[in-house]
């Protein structure tokens, strides 16, 4: 039991005791312009059954895909989920472990993370895959100094093509330690080559980029690559995993490190998460990536066993000498993404892939037929998402699609300034022809 003190006397001996004579002490390094001046207007207290009536009255204002078409992706998709992800992901035994530090109580859920990690590789066609990542983004930024520590160079190298928010939390990262990092300008929905060449040096540690990236669009990976080889650097590729169904996977261009978002692989959009980042690379990083793997060995009877190695890293056990502070893993999240792979298989993940692929064109060559509504990067491939300029404010236009039981793709023009009318549009296998023709004819009466 915690015992808190309210009279005058206990509180003033408290602040006392830790060197401050008022509350408003505490309050110092949060500058005044954003302290809240007055009292907090609360509603007075509820009993429980009017507190579950007023949670579900917020909850219904929700929209959400059950209900809605969805047309919206940007690292967040509305891929099917198959039933047995749910009920096998969904049992107890999975869904209320915690980090299996101790094998002998932990074998099936070491199986599962081993399993997956062993999925993981071959989607990749790298080496190694650790138990995964908070999501794409801290990824993305981990891969960046794990190279940066590796060739201890100091800068890093950023198609301005990644994700927007994948890309602050590079700065964030890389900021914090020290490091600097150069953005390379998109050219026609994808990295510029020429000005990539440019940038890099024997300072340059890595080369970020994402494929298919942020607009959809696929990139030029053997040009990336090529560039940076000639200056001694590496290349990390941040990949949608459901696209390498079809694509070529990220090891064919000689990438090092293969990060992503595997949200899509069997996992609920949840309103924006929890999310899933995989994390894989070369042999020769096994001593430097972060977070752990999962190994199979041989116990004393000689029976295949499972047990958490390589987990240097993390800072439970380097404390101040880490080199990362992810020392968890989405283990949940990981099971479904490997319960999903296992239930697809190869032929079914490539399928849903050329759905994605099929659909996405369809409903863009749909749209571009609309007056006003033009392709922002004709002639560019792109995979299940794609830009289009409209004649009005996308803003106003996904109002409107609202009021149609419709979820519109994202405006870009909070992210692109130079790109005020472009919307990104994502079809998934989800969607069938029937969707997005209502789409598209919504659309065309919206606007």
């Amino acid at each position: 039991m915690v015992y808190v003190s309210n009279t005058s006397r206990e509180r003033k001996e408290m602040l006392e005791a830790i060197g401050v004579s008022r509350f408003e002490d505490l309050l110092a390094p949060i500058p005044e312009s954003v302290r809240l001046q007055e009292q907090l207007d609360l509603p007075p207290p509820l009993d429980e059954p009017a507190l579950v009536r007023h949670l579900r009255t917020l909850a219904v204002q929700n929209v959400d895909c059950e209900e809605y078409l969805c047309f919206l992706g940007a690292g967040v998709y509305d891929h099917f989920r198959p039933s047995v992800v749910s009920a096998l992901a969904g049992r107890g035994e999975f869904a209320t472990s915690y980090t299996p530090y101790q094998p002998e109580m932990s074998q099936g859920m070491l199986q599962a993370i081993y399993e997956y990690q062993t999925l993981i590789c071959a989607l990749t066609g790298m080496d190694l895959a650790n138990a995964s990542m908070y999501d794409a983004a801290t990824g993305l930024a981990e891969a960046a100094l794990m190279c940066a520590g590796l060739l201890e160079r100091s800068e890093v190298v950023v198609l301005r093509s990644v994700h927007p928010h994948y890309l602050q939390v590079v700065r964030t990262y890389l900021d914090a330690t020290g490091h600097t990092l150069a953005e390379v300008p998109s050219a026609e929905g994808a990295g510029d080559l020429e000005a990539l060449n440019k940038l890099l040096s024997e300072k340059t540690a890595c080369v970020l980029l994402q494929h298919p990236n942020f607009f959809g669009c696929l990139e030029d990976v053997q040009g990336v690559v090529d560039a940076a080889r000639r200056v001694g650097a590496c290349v990390v590729a941040c990949v949608d995993p459901i696209s390498l169904g079809i694509l070529r996977p990220p090891a064919d261009y000689d990438v090092d490190v293969v990060v992503g978002e595997g949200q899509g692989l069997g996992n609920p959009m949840g309103f924006g998460g929890p999310l899933l980042g995989f994390f894989a690379c070369k042999r020769q990083f096994v001593r430097h990536f972060p977070g752990r793997i999962v190994g199979a060995t041989v116990d004393r009877h000689g029976r295949r066993a499972y047990t958490m190695t390589l987990r240097t890293r993390e800072q439970d056990i380097r404390r101040e000498r880490a080199t990362s502070n992810i020392c968890t893993n989405q283990t949940l999240l990981a099971l479904a993404a490997t319960i999903y792979l296992c239930e697809l298989g190869k032929t079914g993940l490539q399928q849903v892939a050329d759905l994605c692929l099929q659909k996405a064109h369809y409903a863009c060559d749909a749209l571009c037929q609309l007056p006003g509504v033009e392709p922002v990067f004709p002639g560019r491939p792109f995979f299940k998402e794609f830009v289009v300029s409209l004649p009005s404010d996308p803003d106003q236009l996904n109002r409107r699609l609202l009021e149609r039981r419709i979820i519109g793709g994202l405006p870009l023009r909070r992210y692109f300034p130079d790109l005020p009318n472009a919307m990104l549009v994502c079809v998934t296998e989800t969607r069938t022809r029937e969707d997005i023709d209502y789409f598209v004819q919504s659309v065309a009466e919206a606007l």
